[in-house]
């Protein structure tokens, strides 16, 4: 089992800079991907949303590379006429408008073209040692994504054990409710009808017939089934959406247990019953 939250992030060291790569994920019913790069990895952006696919499969996940430049000199130099030529014109109009000219320089480093970035080239050498990276923060991920799945995990199966505890004392409860039913009926027609009066075989027959619509032999075997292939499909892979179905499944069974119960005893079994399986499918949408 893996969660759909997870983070990965690794670090490539090279000559003149610094590759920071990271991944980060949340839970979503499909792959949301969001890529972050920049534009000298842009030719690369299919491969990497490949390899992300196949280890992410589901989640919404921001992905982004940044780099920060480790030479002395600056990335970009400043087109000096440019400049000069816009400072020039600029401090022509303060004068015609009667405006301070104190910050001009502020406001001619913002305008096109006075900062030039030379176009980068992707280097393919580079490249192999970026994309290694790449791959760390990826596994880095996955294994964020199987702990946090281990722990969602262990909550899972201790809530079902719950839900299963609860469902034997439901078990033992059982036997006494068919009783329970037959003395309060016999009580009431009594006190409709003298006893001597009531037609034992009809009060049978119609006693029968009461008990088998409260009959909740089958619901019991069913949500102890369902439970069993909760815990056996939680060690499948991918095993979130799966999992939501039977989740739908045992929350059916309860209700029909509760709707049937006509006991307080089990009744209150079946409410704390219901809040296991409400814990249960708030963390389900976690699960890849």
């Amino acid at each position: 089992m893996k969660s759909m939250t997870g983070y990965g992030k690794s670090v490539c060291e090279l000559p003149q800079k610094k590759v920071t790569i990271e991944i980060r994920s949340l839970n979503s019913r499909q792959l949301d991907l969001n890529l972050r790069m920049p534009s000298v990895y842009r030719e690369k952006e299919s491969d990497i949303r490949s390899e992300i696919s196949k280890n992410a499969e589901r989640g919404k996940i921001d992905f982004s590379i940044f780099i920060e430049s480790t030479m002395e000199e600056p990335a970009a130099t400043i087109n000096q006429s440019l400049a000069a030529s816009y400072h020039k014109e600029l401090k022509k109009l303060s004068k015609h408008l009667g405006e301070k000219s104190d910050n001009l320089l502020s406001i001619v480093m913002r305008l096109p073209d006075v900062l030039k970035n030379e176009r980068q080239e992707l280097d393919e050498k580079e490249w192999k040692l970026v994309n290694k990276s790449i791959a760390e923060a990826l596994q880095s991920f996955s294994k964020f994504r199987a702990d946090e799945g281990k722990t969602l995990s262990k909550e899972f199966t201790s809530r079902i054990h719950l839900i299963l505890e609860k469902l034997e004392g439901i078990i033992a409860l059982d036997p006494q409710r068919a009783a329970n039913v037959r003395e309060r009926l016999e009580k009431n027609l009594a006190e409709a009808v003298a006893r001597e009066n009531v037609d034992k075989n009809r009060f049978e027959q119609e006693l029968i017939y009461y008990l088998e619509k409260l009959d909740i032999t089958e619901e019991k075997l069913r949500l102890k089934t369902h439970c069993d292939y909760f815990l056996k499909t939680m060690k499948e892979d991918s095993n979130g959406r799966k999992l939501g179905f039977i989740s739908q499944e045992i929350g059916r069974e309860i209700n029909t247990i509760g709707s049937k119960a006509n006991d307080a005893g089990i009744q209150k079994l079946v409410v704390e019953m219901k809040d296991e399986l409400e814990k249960i499918k708030e963390q389900l949408l976690n699960v890849l």
